[in-house]
């Protein structure tokens, strides 16, 4: 696994570059502490410092692609330690409600494997104050319960997880019913939600059904070339709505608290986001309102009143349309932001440039 293994984690200690292609569309305005945890058999506690950062949130998603921001410094968190407990319906060892002894806060997840993200701003031109973010986060720590509570954790639980290529298109292709059935026995589904009981119904003709093994000679057989078809039309449409919804109020949201039509995008485009209270993502458009591209050379001008009316940092960053990775550049310059130095002018506002060939001069721009 990319981070080592379940209940382990993973934290930033310098910005990333174009090689980092774990997630899509990532940033350098923030550092990520990652964890990936496994709560079947036991709960996971999650040891959190105080950090001296100006933004930080965690985010809990799993298969279901929907997200939950359960704390953040836009809700007054992080000003001091804390724990939270993270456990499902059907983890092993805890019920819930059960009050746990120096535990702060408990948060029910809804399947066996899901991520916890931290974003934590490092205020990197700030170098006493980024040295102190970074101690904070390497405080950071992630055990189970049955390890807090008697000092020997749970035995681990292997799990075979099933092939997935290098896309999504692949897995259509490839094995889709094998990865499905892996999710939905890996999934807690509510009886009372709509959308949950609509995917059940259309994945049991087909002979994947939640809780039993996958048995290639007991599931329908599907014409992979046709179903990858499907999936790269359904692809190459979703993303080409892009410009007009990855700024959406909508995305990523709860369960119960999303559209289809906007789960469906959220899901094409890149899971992992943050809800409009936390952050907007909206695309930069050229003056003619058409997207922006690599055969042209362009200005971004802001006066003062102009800038980003945001709270905590705002920034511009390019990506690749086809994956959403940073673009690969000899001076690994990703992004204009209050990390990566950048310089206002003297009525406060800012002009840089993005450029096919990069002018000696030019030294904010691309």
């Amino acid at each position: 696994m990319q981070y080592g293994g379940w209940n382990v984690t993973d934290f930033d200690d310098q910005p990333k570059d174009h090689t980092f292609q774990v997630i899509a569309r990532p940033n350098n305005d923030t550092y990520y502490i990652t964890g990936i945890i496994d709560v079947r058999k036991d709960a996971v506690i999650l040891d959190m410092p105080a950090f001296d950062s100006n933004y930080v949130s965690l985010m809990i998603t799993g298969y279901d692609h929907y997200v939950n921001i359960p704390m953040s410094t836009r809700l007054g968190d992080f000003q001091k330690a804390e724990k939270m407990l993270v456990y499902s319906e059907r983890t092993g060892g805890y019920k819930e409600g059960e009050k746990i002894e120096g535990v702060d806060r408990y948060f029910e997840v809804t399947g066996d494997f899901i991520s916890a993200v931290f974003r934590v701003m490092p205020h990197i031109n700030d170098p006493e104050r980024y040295h102190r973010i970074t101690g904070q986060m390497n405080d950071f720590k992630m055990y189970t319960l049955s390890a807090y509570q008697t000092g020997e954790p749970t035995p681990k639980e292997d799990v075979e997880l099933p092939q997935v290529g290098k896309t999504d298109v692949d897995v259509y292709a490839n094995n889709l019913l094998e990865v499905m059935q892996f999710i939905f026995n890996h999934t807690i589904f509510d009886p009372e939600n709509e959308l949950d009981q609509k995917l059940l119904a259309l994945y049991e003709p087909l002979g994947v059904v939640p809780g039993q093994a996958f048995d290639t000679n007991k599931v329908v057989k599907l014409d992979s070339e046709k179903f990858r078809d499907i999936a790269q039309r359904i692809t190459d449409e979703e993303m080409a709505k892009a410009d007009k919804l990855a700024a959406s109020t909508g995305l990523f949201q709860p369960k119960g608290e999303i559209s289809l039509d906007l789960l469906l995008f959220q899901s094409v485009f890149g899971p992992i986001g943050q809800p409009a209270q936390e952050a907007v993502y909206p695309a930069v458009a050229s003056a003619d309102g058409e997207s922006m591209n690599a055969q042209n050379d362009y200005v971004i001008s802001m006066s003062k009143e102009e800038m980003p009316p945001a709270n905590a940092f705002w920034s511009f960053t390019l990506y690749d349309t086809e994956n959403g990775f940073f673009l690969p550049n000899e001076r690994k310059k990703y992004n204009v932001s209050e990390n990566t130095g950048m310089k206002l002018n003297e009525e406060g506002g800012i002009v840089f440039s993005v450029r096919a060939v990069l002018r000696n001069s030019e030294a904010i721009s691309w």
